[in-house]
């Protein structure tokens, strides 16, 4: 099944259009691979121009980057052996924990091991179906609320979106994580965030060469900002527990779940050190994440209007109020199909990047220890072999009646004992406000607006803060 759109007259940016429906502004692959130092520069830059168009073809694609092996996997069943099968062989690489640590402490995000196995032990009861209609009450709240403020700057013309989706999905991180509006302490948390993407959250040549134990230059500016980040974590924290005690019988938000949470062989509370670094790898991955699903997929509405007009008429019936909000969810059918197929399209998560601990042996491609084993779902998803039609916006993939894509095709939250404790969180956040936006606004874009492309380094993000017209619904 396949959703038809039909040409809107008042675009003034030009789209591929096909009987499939609308092709995004996309990025074209590179004719050929990139040499190393280019390589480089797009990692610094734009990832998603480090790969040619022959990644997008091939089940696997070996090379070598800084003297070392590298493989690109795309094909399920090999993909299925590092990330499941064969989980144990692989780690994460010194970059990639240089980077992310200063963010997200010794979290579940990072830690590895029995040390990871202990902890998503203790934190799984926390993310259990039970916990959604907490969650579904706090998103309800801070989604009115979005939608009443950015209805009046709406009526003075174009409003960028980008921020929006970043200050939204923070507010109802702090909601959620602590029962607070994060009104006193967004906008420092979202400066912090912004200024390590920037610069400290890019990769350099050190990080790739030097063993994650041997700081460079960069390591210690990132020290100083997670000193600096944990601290106001802390600080939050802090005012939390300051606040009304807990009842054990209806907990308020995550942050009482996580307290509730105990150690499977001890019964022991999480340590404190250990409670600030979940915490923060909550907010950050949370909201950094769904703010994504959420932007692309308004954008990409933006683009289909008839779809748009069909998530709105499917919304408009159904109670997306505190009280009904969890409720809302099976309802919201083409509403969910919208946002996978958006996160198929732009998956926050562009890359996952594992070293190889042994030797073994990936889609007939011999691998040594120190290798580099990638799984890029920015590539996976837009592979020509595993996908129909695969740069068209398409929800309709993802309706009832379709045939689901291999489970090792689509990997918008991972995969295997890894995949993301999260995820039915983010899907549930993303889709309520797509829902709510929808059913307020109809969302265009102004005449003569420059295509937003996608921009990758540590997330897939928007290369520019996009502005959209946004014309109240009535009746």
């Amino acid at each position: 099944m396949t959703a038809s759109i039909s040409p809107d007259p008042k675009a003034s940016t030009p789209l591929d259009r096909t009987p499939a429906g609308v092709v995004p502004p996309r990025l074209e692959p590179a004719a050929a691979p990139l040499p190393w130092y280019r390589q480089l520069k797009a990692f610094r830059t734009n990832a998603l121009t480090a790969w040619s168009r022959q990644a997008y073809e091939r089940d696997v694609v070996p090379s070598s980057f800084l003297w070392r092996g590298r493989v690109l996997v795309n094909d399920p069943d090999g993909i299925r052996h590092v990330l499941v099968d064969n989980h144990a062989n692989y780690r994460r690489t010194p970059a990639s924990i240089r980077i992310i640590r200063p963010l997200m402490g010794d979290g579940l995000f990072l830690t590895e091991g029995k040390l990871w196995r202990h902890q998503r032990q203790t934190l799984a009861p926390a993310f259990t179906p039970r916990a959604i209609p907490v969650l579904a009450r706090h998103i309800a709240d801070a989604t009115r609320e979005a939608v009443a403020g950015i209805a009046a700057r709406a009526e003075e013309g174009p409003v960028e979106l980008v921020s929006f989706c970043q200050h939204l999905a923070l507010d109802i991180a702090g909601r959620s994580m602590f029962s607070v509006e994060m009104s006193a302490h967004g906008a420092g948390m979202r400066r912090l965030i912004a200024h390590y993407a920037e610069r400290l959250g890019r990769p350099y040549l050190l990080d790739f060469l030097l063993p994650a134990a041997v700081p460079n230059l960069h390591d210690l500016a990132r020290r100083r900002f997670q000193a600096e980040w944990m601290g106001l974590i802390e600080t939050i924290m802090a005012e939390r527990f300051r606040g009304a005690a807990r009842s054990a019988d209806t907990p308020r938000d995550l942050f009482d779940l996580l307290r509730a949470a105990r150690d499977p062989e001890t019964g022991a509370e999480i340590p404190a050190d250990e409670l600030r670094d979940q915490v923060a790898t909550m907010i950050v991955a949370g909201h950094e994440t769904t703010a994504l699903a959420i932007f692309w997929s308004l954008y990409l509405l933006a683009l289909a209007p008839d779809i748009q007009e069909g998530v709105a008429r499917e919304a408009a019936g159904i109670d997306l109020s505190r009280d009904g909000a969890a409720l809302a969810l099976p309802g919201l059918v083409l509403t969910r199909a919208v946002v996978q197929e958006a996160l198929r399209l732009y998956p926050p998560a562009f890359v996952l990047v594992r070293e190889a601990i042994g030797e073994d042996l990936v889609g007939g491609v011999p691998v040594r220890p120190r290798d580099l084993v990638m799984v890029a779902p920015w590539i996976l998803h837009r592979h020509r072999k595993l996908w129909r039609d695969p740069d068209v916006f398409d929800p309709a993939r993802f309706l009832p009646d379709a045939a689901p894509p291999d489970r090792f095709a689509y990997l918008p939250f991972g995969v295997g004992p890894r995949v993301c404790i999260g995820a039915q969180f983010a899907l549930t956040e993303a889709v309520l406000v797509v829902a709510a936006m929808a059913t307020a606004f109809r969302i265009g874009l102004p005449d003569h607006h420059p295509p937003v492309l996608p921009t990758a380094v540590i997330t897939t993000q928007p290369d520019r803060a996009a502005r959209f017209d946004l014309v109240r619904r009535t009746g």
